[in-house]
């Protein structure tokens, strides 16, 4: 069943009903979904869960949606992986990768777009649409197909190839903008007032925002219905972030969890684009927007909308924020699927290359129960590494010609 109560204004606290709107029309401030966590305490348990489908939907009754079909392609309960190999090398005994590369259409995004589409659905919407760095634009073209509904996807036009095309193959109307993706997410803003469409991440968002609190409750669950000490994200919008926080306290809110959640959230940006990491380093919650340049597209959001609300969840759960240069991008890239066999995209080496300076800073300890969010697949931003990786052996189809080459590449046949 639904627990929704209401929208309720995240500065001014003034309630709203549940319809698809997402400012507070008295102060402006953004509207978030509020629940009746008493009803919700007595009437979710761990085995109705455990007894849900293996996808985010087992946790349905934590989410904003009614009774109706959900809008499903079986996002969701991916793998948290024991990273032991590369625990080894930075010498931490209990670190974990929350792996949401192996999504439907290879990214975290797949979450917040089942939640939005099924609410599209329930507020009679015929048209799905989004501003998008990329991931974004993937999922919601692919639950636009699935749901039967018209889809438009705007994206800068320098996006990654691998991204347009991941895209495209599920037949939107795809926009490509000459600009930022601050300039996209305005002009997505004006045109939400103009059509009639539900823009996810605009109209919608207060319902799409609540997808990422599955990433929360999966990892509680996986770990045996404990909140882990360390939870390091990459961060754009801020929103994942924050809902990841908010998943863990629900739990312990509702009586699901064995411990309290004392979860160090981390904040992991890449310095080309990290407003957040810099109000964080300068002790402000006033978040000074900046003009993207990093190789880590899909965090470029220079004006993130949930900043003050992420620098919120760092101070109240003792945690921090880590900004790293575009090479030490590529390098997180490559030590993961090294030690791993995780090709992430350039986030997830934004969030691994942030773990090392965690290790090194003798932030985290040893035993620390440590949970790096990978959000999506390396396939989509191949060009990031393309060019750092090792030369090729070409041979002729002798072994003599094998043998030759590996000698001269100064390896040595096992």
């Amino acid at each position: 069943m639904s627990y929704t109560k209401a929208l309720r204004c995240r500065e001014c606290g003034r309630e709203y009903s549940l319809e698809p709107i997402h400012v507070c029309e008295f102060c402006f401030g953004p509207l978030e979904v509020v629940y009746d966590y008493a009803a919700m305490a007595g009437g979710v348990t761990r085995e109705n869960i455990i007894l849900g489908p293996y996808s985010m939907w087992r946790y349905r009754d934590l989410l904003p949606v009614g009774e109706g079909e959900v809008v499903d392609i079986n996002a969701g309960f991916t793998p948290l992986i024991p990273a032991n190999n590369l625990g080894r090398t930075l010498g931490l005994k209990n670190l974990y990768l929350k792996n949401d590369c192996v999504n439907p259409s290879y990214s975290f995004k797949d979450r917040v777009v089942s939640v939005a589409a099924t609410k599209a659905r329930e507020f009679g919407f015929k048209t799905l649409a989004c501003a998008s760095t990329g991931n974004l634009a993937c999922a919601v073209a692919a639950h636009g197909a699935k749901a039967g509904l018209e889809t438009y996807v705007f994206i800068p036009a320098d996006l990654e190839q691998g991204k347009i095309v991941g895209a495209a193959i599920y037949g939107p109307t795809l926009v490509a903008v000459e600009g930022s993706y601050d300039e996209v997410n305005r002009l997505c803003s004006e045109l939400a007032d103009r059509y009639p469409w539900a823009f996810v991440n605009i109209n919608i968002r207060p319902y799409y925002a609540e997808g990422s609190k599955t990433l929360g409750y999966e990892v509680a669950e996986q770990l045996g219905w404990r909140a882990p000490d360390w939870a390091i994200v990459p961060v754009a919008s801020g929103s994942m972030f924050t809902k990841i926080y908010k998943g863990f306290k629900e739990l312990e809110h509702i009586g699901l969890l064995n411990n309290g959640v004392d979860t160090h959230m981390v904040v992991a940006q890449a310095r080309g684009c990290s407003p957040i990491v810099n109000a964080f380093e300068q002790e402000t919650l006033n978040i000074r927007p900046v003009k993207p340049h990093t190789i880590a597209k899909s965090l470029a959001i220079g004006n993130p909308a949930d900043g003050y609300y992420a620098l919120k969840t760092i101070r109240e759960s003792h945690g921090a924020a880590v900004a790293v240069m575009d090479p030490e991008v590529v390098e997180g890239m490559k030590l993961l699927a090294e030690t791993e066999g995780i090709f992430a995209e350039t986030a997830g080496g934004v969030a691994i290359a942030a773990l090392k300076h965690l290790v090194a800073a003798d932030a985290i300890g040893a035993e620390d129960v440590t949970v790096v969010y990978v959000t999506g697949s390396g396939l989509k931003t191949q060009e990031a590494v393309a060019d750092a990786l090792g030369p090729r052996l070409v041979i002729k189809p002798t072994v003599h010609s094998f043998e030759e080459a590996v000698k001269e590449a100064g390896k040595v046949v096992p």
